[in-house]
């Protein structure tokens, strides 16, 4: 795999972010988001609702990956992040996933949160719930049947959860 790096996400990325994520969406298995979703859903989705997004990215400037983060709740429960992430599929399993995790994370320090947390975490996604625990998230609850998997049916979805800032 050539060199990678993570920067904010330019509107001028758009089209290059869609083309990934648009499969992603498409497969039912690891969004809840509708299968037919709009490009100008999805980009209100990404952009419009979040506080931050950003793009992975090789040295030829190929995106990657993408991911975003906002407040999980509203007020008294912004300190903690929530973050999306979504990796091309002919970039699975080259760290792209690692390296913005631990990026939203650094970033999400910086923005002051104290906290993240994964609120749907598909059971049947077991790549990213392995490493989401390498990376040192906990499963804080199993919500039994919370995801209609698009092959699988009704299946388990993960909370997941890591303290960012201790005190």
């Amino acid at each position: 795999m050539t060199s990678m790096t993570v920067r904010k996400l330019e509107i001028d990325d758009w089209p290059a972010v869609w083309r990934l994520m648009e499969p992603v969406i498409r497969a039912g298995e690891t969004y809840p988001y509708a299968m037919n979703m709009t490009v100008d859903e999805a980009r209100h989705m990404w952009l419009d609702v979040t506080e931050a997004a950003y793009v992975a990215e090789d040295e030829r400037g190929n995106i990657l990956g993408t991911c975003y983060i906002k407040p999980n709740q509203p007020t008294l429960g912004a300190h903690v992040a929530n973050c999306g992430y979504m990796v091309a599929e002919k970039a699975r399993g080259e760290g792209v996933a690692s390296m913005m995790c631990e990026h939203s994370q650094k970033e999400a320090v910086r923005l002051g949160y104290r906290a993240m947390q994964f609120n749907l975490v598909v059971k049947t996604n077991e790549i990213s719930v392995h490493l989401w625990k390498k990376l040192g998230f906990h499963i804080v609850g199993t919500l039994p049947g919370a995801f209609n998997h698009a092959v699988h049916g009704f299946v388990d979805a993960y909370i997941m959860y890591k303290v960012l800032v201790d005190g």
